[in-house]
């Protein structure tokens, strides 16, 4: 199990640490930075999906509106 953790703390060590400077930078709390970094990722895996909805939707109904017809007598 250590050679799973090790390299976790490490990351996890490092990765808190870019989230610190940045709210020092910034001159806020480095919650802050950390819980707007994970309502950000929610945000954009969600919005990837409601596009992909709304195209697969589109598709659908410009599927329905325009048919394609085999010949010009067909009108």
């Amino acid at each position: 199990m250590e050679i799973f953790y090790k390299p976790l703390l490490y990351f996890q060590k490092h990765g808190y640490f870019v989230c610190q400077r940045i709210a020092d930078r910034l001159g806020i709390r480095a919650k802050i930075v950390r819980t707007s970094f994970m309502y950000l990722t929610f945000v954009t895996v969600g919005f990837g999906f409601a596009l992909y909805l709304f195209l697969a939707f589109w598709m659908r109904i410009k599927d329905i509106v325009y048919t394609k017809r085999t010949s010009v007598f067909d009108l």
